[in-house]
């Protein structure tokens, strides 16, 4: 019978590694009822009858406490100051952010800090902007960037292309080469570099196309008789913000006046174009068009006859210079007799404008007037056109006697 344990918590007898029935090995000097087994690993249990069974052993660590969170007004301060956007949301963003982190204890002093000081920043520069001028320069961008105009193109003189928004009005960003024999919204006639510098304003920009571009409309469409009277004369302009991209191009082209409507063919009638009696013929021509474009402008003769008369004798010289170039020409025998009666029919009509350059009343100046357009576009002039393989019928007139073949006033678009 086995001796009862000592009162109080026991470890348990026996080894637990010695199988059930088996005699307890024994310890030498101790008698069974004080030996107490080893467990491997660990010490010699002498304390073991003092602490409770099943007891760990060690001691327990505190847990970690999480880092005080980031305030999101200082982000959103950062992210202002630094993008410029919004200086005044930017500063009082951060503002507020330092009040909720010196209550709540979180963190992101520097963003809110940092935030302030950028927007800050900004809104001086806003305001600097503003007084100067610079405001409206970065709207201009903005809308250009935003309206495609900010782009650059070009297109080459003799192209045609169509425009993708089919029309030649407003801003442009690009548009689509097309062969000129079909149907096509425009025809480039020529290309104006404008000079080096700071942009020179809008209004600067089109008087230069409105001088230039109807100009070279005359040495690219040279025979005023074929120029079909619904075409018009428009153009493309740098832009404030095309001009920083290095845009220095105008671009003058034939366009329908109609903005429904479409060109077919191309109305390039020049030296690349024209056989040598063609050429020498319009080139003549165009000395007394270019007289004709001089006339006064009042809408009758009576409201400034000392002008009409001046008028009169430039278009007399133009005469004169316009038949020694007919005359000196070589021409083909196929031609040359129409030509030669065309040039005499030129002798009349000169004889008719120095009449009106010598009127002594604005009805005088009239009758002469009459006279002389009659003999310059007359039956001589439409026989030598039809000798040479020329459009045959004259251009339409206004009441001022102003041509109006080519259309009305010069249209502009932006790129």
């Amino acid at each position: 019978m086995a001796t009862p344990p000592p009162s109080g918590p026991q470890q348990p007898q026996g080894n637990p590694f010695t199988p059930p029935g088996e005699p307890q090995p024994q310890v030498p000097g101790q008698s069974q009822a004080q030996s107490y087994p080893q467990v491997p690993g660990q010490p010699y249990p002498s304390q073991a009858a003092t602490q409770p069974w099943g007891q760990g052993w060690g001691q327990g660590y505190p847990a970690l406490q999480p880092p005080p969170p980031v305030n999101g007004l200082a982000i959103a301060a950062l992210v202002l100051g630094v993008l410029c956007f919004l200086p005044g949301v930017g500063l009082l963003l951060g503002i507020v952010a330092l009040v909720q982190i010196r209550k709540k204890g979180e963190r992101g002093k520097g963003m809110a800090v940092a935030g302030i000081v950028l927007s800050t920043i900004g809104a001086l520069l806003m305001t600097l902007a503003f007084t100067t001028g610079g405001a409206r320069d970065a709207w201009d961008g903005f809308r250009d960037a935003a309206s495609g105009a900010g782009t650059t193109f070009s297109v080459e003189k003799g192209e045609c292309f169509d425009a993708p928004s089919g029309s030649l009005e407003g801003y442009a960003y690009d548009v689509d080469t097309v062969p000129c024999e079909g149907r096509h919204d425009a025809e480039v006639f020529a290309n104006i570099q404008m000079p080096a510098g700071d942009y020179p304003g809008d209004d600067a920009v089109t008087d230069v196309a409105d001088a230039r571009c109807y100009d070279l409309s005359e040495s690219y469409a040279m025979d005023s008789w074929a120029l079909p009277d619904d075409v018009d004369v428009y153009y493309f302009t740098p832009t404030r913000q095309s001009w920083r991209y290095g845009d220095r191009e105008i671009t003058c082209m034939f366009g329908n006046a109609d903005a429904e409507a479409s060109l077919t063919g191309s109305l390039r009638q020049d030296e690349t174009t024209l056989d040598p009696d063609q050429f020498t013929f319009l080139e003549a021509d165009a000395v007394l068009d270019e007289a004709f474009e001089d006339v006064p402008d009042t809408e009758y003769v009576e409201d400034d006859l000392p002008a009409h008369k001046e008028w009169a004798a430039q278009v007399v010289d133009a005469l004169d210079r316009q038949t020694a170039a007919l005359r000196a020409h070589d021409w083909e025998a196929r031609t040359e007799k129409a030509v030669t009666d065309y040039a005499k029919a030129l002798d009349d009509a000169r004889e008719e404008w120095q009449g009106a350059a010598d009127a002594s009343d604005a009805g005088t100046f009239s009758d002469h007037w009459d006279k002389a357009h009659r003999l310059t576009d007359g039956s001589k002039a439409v026989t030598a056109r039809e000798a040479l393989g020329l459009a045959t019928t004259p251009p339409t007139y206004d009441e001022e006697g102003a041509e109006e073949a080519g259309g009305g006033e010069e249209s502009d678009a932006q790129v």
